[in-house]
């Protein structure tokens, strides 16, 4: 029985081929573009999942102005307020702070191979706790040569694009490079971490950087929770320590703390909203593809009324003619989702090959799980259904009589 519903749905879409793939159209580019949203949103974020969980979830990071992911609500942000080694003394005294140290960073001028160029310049502690702390983190990951060490003045290490991308020509070991006009010898290159941002760093000791760029005041102090501590926990401590320190009130902080988690669950807020727009916009493919189908089988009921009436004369059922229109429809549902399946992972590949070739990022990857795979074909088959399922009613409906008499 099952076996002759199909032959007759098949059939009823072989007699239309080109109202039939028109119908498809809106399914499977709907089904393409929610699958190569989420295939490539859902690698995107389990991508910063990865990179999180290298730098570890016990680091918290102290930057000045309000308005960041603060554990508290967030302030007014104030261009002209600052950090200190007062806001880096108060944070190591905070219970379940293991290590804190502060960083420097600015924009200067680098000179090499007869170029110059504005790149970011990072001053960071050379002490042996902090260069392991440092380490560990992944600011220090060195692929050639070594480490800054204690004493150290005025060496440098490099990202690995920086000489390619500014200055036509590779930095390596024993390079000589100008800073903001003072003479820096490389020591050392680092790893390639698929981060532009990371890759095109300058790292040079803290003392020399406080120095060479007349300041004291920190960018960034960043922390290590103490084992048994909850990051969060020991983020609220800081934030109320360094309200007490700097006479602030609650909501009116002109600092930022931030956690792992709360800088990924923001991020994944944000990324879900545009997500959601992205796909209410594809859901509207998909509801022309329902439109179409329903029309479609709308026409075809009508094409097919005669046909309708010899097959009820001769003993079809209502739930005959209900099941034949309903498969039909369903058909057409799953073929345009396997058609926007295959488009939809066909983008996500490209999309994945210029994410890691062109953004720089390596360790990217597409999502393509069978909750994905499945869902999808789900949909599209559920689509298809309650598309169908009017038009079939009212074939189901007709009266014999009245099919055959049809014109």
């Amino acid at each position: 029985m099952w076996e002759d519903y199909f032959k007759l749905a098949l059939e009823g879409i072989s007699n239309r081929k080109l109202r039939t793939g028109l119908t498809m159209l809106g399914v499977f580019i709907g089904i393409m573009s929610v699958v190569t949203l989420i295939s490539l949103g859902q690698g995107l974020q389990q991508y910063i999942d990865l990179e999180f969980s290298k730098v570890g979830g016990d680091r918290i990071s102290v930057t000045p102005g309000g308005g960041g992911f603060s554990s508290g609500a967030p302030g007014g942000s104030l261009s002209s307020a600052t950090l200190d080694k007062s806001d880096l003394d108060a944070v190591k005294k905070v219970h379940g702070v293991q290590i804190a140290l502060g960083l420097i960073l600015s924009t200067k001028s680098v000179e090499y191979n007869k170029q110059s160029k504005l790149l970011s310049i990072y001053g960071v502690p050379t002490d042996s706790q902090y260069l392991q702390f440092l380490k560990d983190s992944g600011t220090q990951d060195v692929d050639k040569g070594t480490v800054l060490r204690k004493g150290d003045k005025y060496k440098a290490l490099v990202g690995p694009t920086i000489g390619s991308d500014n200055f036509n020509k590779n930095i390596t070991v024993g390079s000589k490079i100008i800073i903001n006009n003072t003479e820096f010898d490389v020591v050392g290159v680092l790893k390639d971490s698929g981060n532009p941002v990371q890759n095109g760093r300058i790292i040079i000791p803290l003392d020399t950087a406080q120095t060479l760029f007349n300041t004291t005041n920190y960018a960034q102090i960043t922390l290590k929770v103490q084992k048994g501590f909850a990051p969060s926990d020991v983020a609220n401590s800081i934030t109320e320590k360094l309200r007490q320190k700097r006479d602030v009130k609650k909501n009116e902080e002109d600092f930022s703390v931030l956690t792992a988690e709360s800088i990924v669950a923001a991020f994944k807020t944000v990324f879900n909203i545009v997500t959601l727009v992205l796909s209410g916009i594809a859901a509207i493919s998909l509801f022309v593809g329902a439109v179409g189908i329903m029309t479609t089988m709308y026409t075809s009921v009508i094409e097919r009324t005669r046909q309708i009436g010899v097959m009820k004369s001769i003993g079809a059922r209502n739930s005959d003619i209900l099941m034949i229109f309903m498969m039909e429809s369903g058909i057409l549902g799953i073929v345009g989702g396997i058609i926007g399946l295959i488009l939809g992972f066909s983008l996500s590949v490209i999309g994945e090959y210029i994410v890691r070739k062109v953004g720089g990022i390596p360790e990217y990857s597409l999502y393509a799980g069978p909750d994905l795979i499945f869902g999808a074909l789900l949909f599209s088959i559920i689509i298809g259904l309650a598309s169908g399922y009017f038009p079939a009613i009212r074939a189901a409906k007709m009266k014999p009589v009245d099919a055959l008499r049809y014109r």
